[in-house]
């Protein structure tokens, strides 16, 4: 036996570093780096559990055809000269823009973008805009500072106060959960700031179950309980641009009215603002901020009340939604041309229909699971069916795989190389194949040469992972010392990094000063006819649509009993949102609001158990993310239609 080391390349702000066993070519245990500083030897549930996806039954293994309702097994040849010729006849017939290369996060290795890097010389074809986890969010922090990017995860251990705004790092970062006892071990107050009882609640000292959607009128009541007693910082004034303007908003309302719009009493707010401006303090910005209507408006919000209360540009403070994950490698020696044309994303289904001049007739999915992973699955699905040709690269039948014409075998990530930068520190990490791919797989790099090579552009991605990868780095980071075998290390923290944002430069907005907003947001009323806001949340057992064993009957949804409809704990009901339903097996829980419907993140589509079959399409109010959280539905009991 001999042990490998490789970097996880999921959507996961960790990036663990993976030790794999490896006996007869086959891997026999996964376990988590214990030298790495942000693995700390341990994995995730999904990771740990990683290979009975690896090794299961049903992966794709051999390239598939489509042959009426099922699928047969072709060779490479047939199936990539397949695609090249309907690429070709489209490209003529239509021009490049009719074909949609839709990548999603499936990977976050760096060299997918030498898979777009062909799609563009190829076209450029239609790609995708916005994004559905984060775009409020990104876009909310790049009008505030000009740039997105966090102070040092271990600089938290400098806090006195970590408020973890609708964050559950139990659950979706695992690794910050060490590095938060070792800050409550030495006398930090963490806050959790949530409308959902979940894992992490008990590992916080004080817990706020404010109001789905309350977050931004929260906000603004802590803002107005810094102006009034004064706990403002008195480097606001020449740190900011629209101080008078953000103050006339937070004041607009009294303290009480803001607090009953977010269902919290008056002394939160008075506490929350206390601990910011006894700082330091860090506010750690849960993606699902981004995921409401209003989500831009709630991360600029907490991005102020950040630098109002002095906790910018010093050690043990910051505001971090995200980190930097690329600001290490050159994106430059990916780029060729911008595209003609975007889809955004949220809206995939609706955008593809409507598409004119030309019409979309082929759609390539990389990395992706739209129809289980995107608002208004039916329609995204309805987009997918009617589309002349659809051809899908991954390891199993998703979704999106079994509405396919064409299905490709993508090797995993312990058969790819490839760099990796996380969005939850600033470690780097180097990808490394530690078994072949199995059976006829493929990586996404090796199916766009095999592909190019048939359709006149092998200069345009030729070369091995090995010289990608070196010059991702040959003009960032190699001259400062870190080469691709200190990559292999696992242990490389970006040089380029600051270790606290902005304090030796300022924030990289016009004026070089932190843009405060001045216009309020008001969250969607409620539907009297949909009364529970949906929350689809990660869990334990599924990385976005890919779960660590095959799931079985309806989806669980989780609510308080007072709002179960008088169905009882385990029973079936449907729950109904204003365009569809799906079954589920309630669970009812005291401890949850009785507002909030919470249903596992990622389930199947096609097997009844997608909670985005429930949500409308729908736009954030900045960064064209996707309203995923400001749904209602309903639970109904069961009776014979």
């Amino acid at each position: 036996m001999i042990t490998r080391a490789t970097t996880c390349t999921r959507d996961c702000p960790d990036a663990c570093r993976i030790l794999a066993d490896v006996h007869d070519g086959r891997v026999t245990a996964l376990r988590g780096d214990p030298d790495h500083p942000v693995t700390q030897g341990f994995l995730c549930h999904r990771t740990a559990q990683y290979l009975g996806r690896q090794y299961a039954a049903d992966r794709v293994i051999r390239p598939l055809v489509r042959n009426g309702d099922g699928f047969e097994q072709v060779s490479w040849d047939v199936a990539l000269d397949l695609i090249a010729q309907k690429m070709r006849q489209i490209r003529a017939e239509s021009g490049p823009a009719a074909i949609f290369h839709y990548l999603s996060g499936g990977s976050l290795g760096l060299l997918q973008g030498v898979v777009g890097r062909f799609w563009q010389a190829f076209g450029p074809v239609t790609v995708k805009r916005g994004d559905i986890c984060s775009g409020a969010g990104d876009a909310a922090q790049m009008l505030d500072f000009g740039v997105e990017d966090s102070n040092d995860i271990h600089d938290l251990l400098n806090s006195r106060c970590i408020v973890l705004w609708g964050k559950n790092p139990a659950v979706s970062g695992p690794h910050l959960m060490p590095i938060l006892r070792q800050a409550r071990a030495r006398g930090c107050k963490v806050v959790l700031v949530d409308p959902v009882h979940h894992k992490t609640v008990g590992h916080c000292d004080a817990y706020v179950q404010v109001r789905p959607g309350g977050d931004f009128a929260l906000a603004m009541a802590v803002a107005r309980v810094l102006f009034e007693r004064r706990l403002v910082s008195s480097a606001a004034a020449a740190q900011c641009d629209n101080l008078s303007g953000f103050q006339a908003m937070a004041q607009a309302r009294s303290l009480q009215d803001w607090c009953r719009v977010a269902d919290v009493s008056p002394s939160v707010a008075e506490g929350l603002a206390h601990d910011l401006a006894n700082g330091p303090s860090n506010i750690q910005v849960g993606w699902g901020m981004g995921r409401r209507g209003i989500g831009g408006a709630i991360v600029r919000a907490l991005d102020a009340l950040c630098t109002l209360s002095g906790n910018l540009r010093v050690a043990g403070g910051g505001v971090s939604f995200y980190y930097k994950r690329r600001g290490a490698f050159d994106s430059a020696a990916l780029h060729l041309a911008d595209p003609p044309r975007t889809i955004c994303e949220p809206l995939f289904g609706r955008e593809v229909l409507a598409a004119a001049d030309p019409p979309i007739r082929m759609v390539w999915v990389t990395a992706g699971n739209p129809v289980a992973m995107l608002p208004a699955s039916d329609v995204t699905a309805q987009a997918l069916r009617s589309r002349e040709f659809v051809v899908v690269a991954d390891s199993w039948m998703s979704d999106t795989a079994r509405l396919a014409h064409v299905v490709l075998p993508a090797a995993t990530l312990l058969e790819t190389d490839d760099l990796v930068g996380a969005y939850g520190h600033h470690y780097l990490g180097s990808a490394d194949a530690v078994v072949p791919p199995a059976g006829e797989a493929r990586t996404d790099l090796q199916i766009v040469q095999a592909l190019a090579d048939r359709l006149g552009l092998a200069e345009v991605v030729a070369g091995s992972p090995e010289a990608w990868r070196q010059r991702l780095i040959a003009a960032t980071i190699a001259p400062l010392g870190v080469g691709l075998d200190g990559l292999r290390s696992g242990y490389v923290r970006n040089p380029l990094a600051p270790k606290v944002l902005f304090a030796d430069q300022d924030p990289r907005t016009p004026t070089g000063r932190v843009q405060l907003p001045t216009e309020a947001a008001d969250d969607p009323a409620d539907d009297p006819d949909h009364p529970l806001r949906l929350m689809s949340l990660s869990t334990e057992k599924s990385q976005s649509s890919q779960w660590v064993r095959p799931q079985a009957g309806p989806a669980e949804c989780t609510v308080h009993p007072d709002a179960a409809a008088g169905i009882a704990d385990g029973g079936r009901a449907w729950l109904r949102s204003a365009i569809g339903r799906i079954e589920v097996r309630v669970r009812c829980d005291l401890r949850q609001r009785c507002d909030v419907a919470i249903v596992p993140k990622g389930g199947s589509y096609l097997d009844g158990r997608a909670a985005n079959a429930l949500v409308r399409a729908r736009l954030t109010d900045i960064g064209e993310g996707g309203a995923l959280y400001d749904e209602g539905v309903r639970l109904e009991p069961m009776v014979e239609d």
